[in-house]
C-alpha cells in the first residue's frame, strides 16, 4: 500500500521508520510488450514456444514463462527445424535472423522499439562510412546485436577507462551510439571522453538512453540522499538494475542492495536503519517490489510513500508477425461461430 509523497520529506531524529518508494519503477512498454509477446504465442501456438536467450533479465519473469511452457535456449541450433521462436527484448544481429530463415523457423521479433532504434542509426551512420563507437558493456545481448548491424564499422567502448584504445580510419568521421540501459552519467562521462579525443565525434539523432531506464536513474535519485539503505529489486544479469544500485550510492544512500526478491534481504542491513528506500529495474514484476514492502512490514517498517518523479503513458503495439497471426485466428474463430 502506498501513499502519495511529491518529494522525500524532512525527517526529524525523534520520527518512526519511514520506508519511501520510487515511481517509475519496474516494468517499462518495451518489457511489458516482450513479456506479453510470449504469453500471447503460448495462448496462439501451443508449447512448446522457443526464446532465443532470456526474454528480460528476470529469472522470475523467465520461469513463470517456462511454467507456461516457454522453452529458452541459447542459440538457434537448440530450437528444432520449423519450429515457433521469439527473439527478446534485447534485439539480434541479421546473421540470427539469417540463420533463423536457413532453419525455417517461424521468428516472432519482440525486440523493444527503442532498441530497433539504435540498429537504424547503426546502419544510417555505417552506410555513411563512419566509424561508430557503440557505449555499451561487452558480452550484453544489446550490444551484440547492435555490432551485428555493421560489424565492420562498430566497436565497443566500455565505459571512459576504454576511450585511450580506441582507433578510428579518420577522426572527422567518427559517431557514437549507446546501449539503451547504461546509466545516463556514465555515458554521458564516456561522450565527454571521447569527443576530447575526437572533437568531430558526432552524437546520435536522438537519445540513445530509452526513457525507462532514466526515469528511473532520476526517480532513484530523488529518494537516495536520505536513506540509510536503497533497496533495488531486480536481477543480476540486469544492467539496469545495477546501475540502479550505484546511482543510489553516488546520490547520496548509506547503503544500497540489488536483490531478486525479499529473500535475500539480510537482516543484518535493517540494523539502526531510520529510512528505506526501495525501487525496482525496468524487467521487474511488482509482485516482487509488495513482497520487499511486505517484508519490511513485518520488521515493523510503516506503508510506503511513494515519490513521483515522472509519468509514464508509453504503450508499444504487439509483434506485427503476432498481431496478424492473433486477427487470422480471431477471423477463423468468428467463421467457425457462423
Amino acid at each position: 500500500m502506498t501513499t502519495d509523497l511529491g518529494t522525500p520529506p524532512v525527517l526529524s531524529p525523534d520520527e518512526a521508520r519511514e520506508v519511501l518508494l520510487a515511481a517509475p519503477r519496474g516494468y517499462c512498454a518495451g518489457v511489458d510488450r516482450a513479456v506479453i509477446t510470449v504469453e500471447k504465442a503460448l495462448d496462439l501456438y501451443g508449447a512448446p514456444v522457443y526464446v532465443r536467450k532470456q526474454i528480460v533479465h528476470n529469472k522470475h519473469v523467465v520461469s513463470t514463462l517456462e511454467e507456461r511452457g516457454a522453452v529458452f535456449v541459447e542459440e538457434l541450433d537448440e530450437v528444432p527445424q520449423g519450429a515457433t521462436v521469439v527473439f527478446s527484448a534485447h534485439g539480434v544481429s541479421p546473421e540470427v535472423h539469417r540463420q533463423a530463415a536457413e532453419r525455417s523457423l517461424k521468428t516472432i521479433d519482440a525486440t523493444c522499439p527503442l532498441v530497433t532504434k539504435v540498429h537504424h542509426e547503426a546502419k544510417r551512420f555505417a552506410a555513411e562510412d563512419y566509424d561508430i563507437l557503440l557505449i555499451g558493456h561487452a558480452g550484453h545481448e544489446e550490444v551484440e546485436g547492435t555490432a551485428g548491424e555493421a560489424p565492420e564499422h562498430i566497436q565497443l567502448v566500455d565505459g571512459p577507462d576504454d576511450v585511450a584504445r580506441v582507433q578510428v580510419r579518420d577522426p572527422s568521421r567518427v559517431a557514437w551510439l549507446s546501449q539503451t540501459t547504461l546509466s545516463v552519467d556514465e555515458t554521458m562521462e564516456t561522450v565527454r571522453a571521447l569527443r576530447e579525443r575526437f572533437p568531430e565525434l558526432l552524437d546520435p539523432p536522438s537519445d540513445d538512453i530509452c526513457y525507462a531506464t532514466q526515469n528511473r536513474q532520476l526517480a532513484v535519485k530523488e529518494i537516495s540522499p536520505d536513506a540509510d539503505l536503497v533497496i533495488v529489486v531486480g536481477s543480476a544479469n540486469s544492467s539496469n538494475s545495477v546501475r540502479l544500485a550505484e546511482v543510489a550510492l553516488e546520490a547520496g544512500a548509506r547503503a544500497a542492495y540489488r536483490v531478486d526478491d525479499a529473500s535475500e534481504i539480510e537482516e543484518s542491513w535493517l540494523e539502526g536503519v531510520r529510512t528505506v528506500s526501495v525501487t525496482s529495474g525496468a524487467s521487474v514484476p511488482e509482485e516482487l517490489v509488495d513482497g520487499v514492502l511486505a517484508h519490511l512490514a513485518e520488521r515493523g517498517y510503516p506503508d510506503a510513500r511513494a515519490v513521483h518523479t515522472a509519468e509514464e503513458s508509453l504503450v508499444f503495439a504487439l509483434p506485427p508477425e503476432l498481431r496478424r497471426d492473433m486477427r487470422a485466428a480471431e477471423q477463423a474463430g468468428r467463421a467457425g461461430r457462423g
